[in-house]
């Protein structure tokens, strides 16, 4: 057999082809020239990146991902933006007057399936044109660590009180205290928009376009 050839191999007599062995020259072993040439690399890089971000030339990271340089985000300072549909951190809506659009009426944390929203339902004072007709959240409590941002609540509701659209996500805490978002920090979240209002009209109990009954008109 000649010195180049091997035996057949296996049952289907696969024969291998030699690979001469690559010259490994002092030059090559010992490193240096190849690490001489990385640092070259990393240093060219370095500056021309550097020479970018001072003169205000760097990429955009979300139109320019493909193009040479700098294209991460530097996060918290920049923030790639999130689509219209985004899932964001709830909030409550308001009404003309301020307060929540909610009525308590407990369809979001019914239709939730990580049993993430705890309302504490509460009537109107007497004299209230709404008591009787609905109710008012004396507590309502997210919990943004349970949540799992399937919007399901927001399509359970019937007065369009609660969204997802604020465009923001949960910020890190240190506590498990502060991922249990009340009321008030709820009702303090605007839109995209940056408005506490919804686009969806709200005929209010007492008003001559209320479909609902109305103790004055009697129907």
């Amino acid at each position: 057999m000649r010195k180049h050839e091997t035996r057949p191999l296996g049952p289907r007599k696969v024969i291998g082809k030699p690979v001469a062995r690559p010259d490994r020259s002092p030059r090559v072993q010992s490193y240096v020239p190849e690490i001489a040439r990385g640092l070259g690399l990393t240093m060219r890089h370095f500056f021309h990146n550097t020479k970018e971000m001072i003169l205000g030339q760097r990429p955009d990271p979300v139109l320019d991902a493909m193009s040479d340089g700098i294209t991460t985000l530097s996060y918290p300072e920049q923030r790639r933006p999130y689509p219209e549909r985004f899932r964001g951190v709830h909030r409550l809506t308001h009404r003309e007057d301020g307060s929540p659009r909610c009525v308590a009426c407990l369809c979001c944390s019914t239709a939730c399936p990580a049993q993430c929203i705890h309302i504490e339902a509460a009537e109107y004072p007497e004299g209230d044109p709404r008591r009787g007709y609905e109710r008012h959240p004396a507590r309502f409590v997210i919990d943004e660590l349970r949540c799992v941002f399937c919007g399901f609540c927001v399509e359970a509701c019937p007065c369009d009180a609660i969204r997802m659209d604020t465009g923001i996500h949960a910020a890190p805490y240190d506590s498990r205290e502060q991922f249990l978002y009340e009321k008030d920090l709820l009702m303090s979240f605007p839109g995209r928009d940056g408005s506490h209002k919804t686009q969806n009209p709200r005929h209010e109990p007492g008003e001559a376009t209320h479909p609902g009954v109305d103790r004055l008109r009697r129907h």
